[in-house]
């Protein structure tokens, strides 16, 4: 492969989702003049826009989607191919792409993102839904169904079932309560509500277009469109699109078919068992399968609670796993258990030059008490941010120490309407029982819990405009003994900012 590189650069990155750009522009602004490449399967690429430093760790941004020109007229030194990867040879340091370009590189970051974890591969009616054009297609079929079955426990499954009208939902959940990814039964009571009560109205006009690859129609209305011609031909395994942005629904219409609003039930404690089409279900020897009404559906799912219900498709929201797929093949990657490539502090892989950011990697370094990893929008950017520092440290033989967001978990998200603020082991993670909860509740406005372990405060779950986000990351972060204090800590009548400043 060596032999036939079309031309090497000094730095090449894989992958056009916020981890991957982020990278570039970093890279760009520390060495302006080095030729760098960016190697990425669709058409656009994804953007922070309207970023903020909320506090000293925690961020919030928009996620944009942009054609990959607007990178290129930002850095003169960026060249963008378009083009999955088909292999990697980290010995030869080239890279062939999916057209049969060869390229080689100094220095390599892999950016691949994650790949969704389907229920099934193939199945016509199972969707899963992670970039924009699956989000797309998710709406075509949406606006004909009756019926549709979300199985799945994160982010997108909790923006899903909030969102969806105008469609039964039954949402199948492996877990006693929904959400536990991000927190508590508590906190997962306190939302419940909202699934039940009538949304609030949202305003008419989002602050900006979100998915469109077209012109935005004359006096500013929002369509939902997707220009065909760009879309990719075939969809493999290598070649998905980016993920997802925060907020990645509004500006659509998620509406079924059925006038009036949603209706979502709820299925604690149960997975998939089998998906039958209603042929198989008529053929099938188990006749206690079979639903009153079979045929009435074009799928049925049994689930391993033993109930079986037909909808018109099944939206697969169980996660993603790193997708390594093209890299790995004749190279020597040391892999961690979750299937991530295993990078150092420095964000490296065990391949030399090469580094990898983003859903695709797995922090195996000695991380901080307060710090866990968690493939969300906030940590893909820090990553890519921070590998792009790493990368012209290295090449610019300069020391870098550890950026200080890792030294902190923090995460702004929405969920259900309502201002989510995640802070360090905010689920108690690894602290088996050693540790105390403060929990303050007012129904339909705010949900605060903090986690307390040898009187620190080492984790928080803020639900609502709670205004409690800096005061207790700072909390977090100088661990200072709170015994004294006990519940008076969560005392509403205490402005607890005046104690801490």
């Amino acid at each position: 492969m060596a032999d036939r590189k079309e031309k090497t650069f000094r730095f090449v990155i894989v992958g056009g989702g916020i981890a991957g750009v982020t990278c570039v522009e970093q890279l760009s602004s520390q060495i302006p003049s080095a030729d760098l490449a960016l190697i990425t399967a669709g058409p656009h690429i994804k953007a922070v826009t309207n970023y903020k430093q909320v506090s000293k760790t925690l961020e919030e941004f928009d996620v944009e989607e942009q054609p990959s020109s607007v990178l290129e007229e930002k850095f003169p030194n960026l060249t963008v191919i378009h083009s999955a990867v088909k292999s990697l040879d980290t010995q030869s340091h080239s890279l062939e792409t999916t057209d049969g370009r060869v390229f080689g590189y100094e220095k390599l970051c892999i950016c691949g993102g994650g790949r969704p974890k389907l229920l099934t591969q193939d199945n016509p009616y199972v969707l899963g839904i992670r970039d924009t054009d699956s989000a797309q297609e998710f709406q075509k079929r949406l606006s004909k169904a009756k019926r549709i079955i979300v199985v799945g426990n994160g982010g997108i499954a909790l923006e899903l079932v909030y969102e969806v009208d105008g469609c039964e939902v039954i949402w199948a959940v492996k877990d006693k309560a929904i959400g536990n990814t991000f927190f508590d039964a508590g906190a997962a009571q306190f939302l419940i509500p909202s699934l039940e009560a009538d949304k609030p109205e949202r305003a008419a006009l989002c602050k900006r277009t979100r998915y469109t690859t077209e012109e935005p129609a004359p006096g500013g209305s929002q369509t939902f469109t997707a220009d065909r011609n760009a879309r990719r031909q075939g969809t493999g395994p290598t070649e998905a699109g980016s993920a997802l942005g925060p907020d990645w629904h509004e500006g659509i219409v998620l509406r079924g078919a059925e006038q009036g609003t949603r209706r979502v039930s709820l299925e604690y404690q149960c997975e998939v068992e089998q998906i039958f089409t209603s042929e198989e279900l008529l053929k099938s020897p188990q006749q206690t399968l079979r639903p009153e009404n079979v045929g009435s559906w074009p799928v049925y799912v049994q689930l391993t609670n033993g109930k079986t219900f037909g909808c018109d498709f099944v939206v697969s929201a169980t996660g993603v796993v790193p997708n390594t797929e093209p890299f790995l093949h004749g190279n020597n990657f040391a892999l961690a258990d979750d299937g991530g490539l295993q990078v150092d502090d420095h964000m490296m892989t065990s391949e030399p030059d090469v580094y990898a950011a983003g859903d695709v990697c797995t922090a195996c370094w000695e991380h901080s008490p307060m710090w866990q990893q968690m493939r969300l929008w906030t940590q893909a950017r820090q990553m890519g941010w921070y590998t792009g520092r790493c990368m012209a440290a290295h090449v610019l033989s300069e020391p870098i120490e550890l950026d200080f967001c890792f030294e902190l978990f923090s995460h702004i998200t929405k969920f259900f309407n309502y201002k989510v603020v995640l802070l360090g082991k905010f689920n108690g993670q690894g602290l088996g029982l050693d540790y105390e909860l403060l929990i303050r509740c007012t129904k339909g406005q705010e949900y605060v819990k903090v986690v307390l372990s040898g009187g620190r405060m080492v984790g928080a779950v803020l639900i609502g405009d709670t205004d409690l986000e800096e005061t207790f990351e700072n909390l977090i972060l100088n661990q200072m003994d709170l015994t004294r204090y006990g519940e008076e800590l969560l005392n509403p009548n205490i402005d607890i900012e005046d104690y801490f400043d």
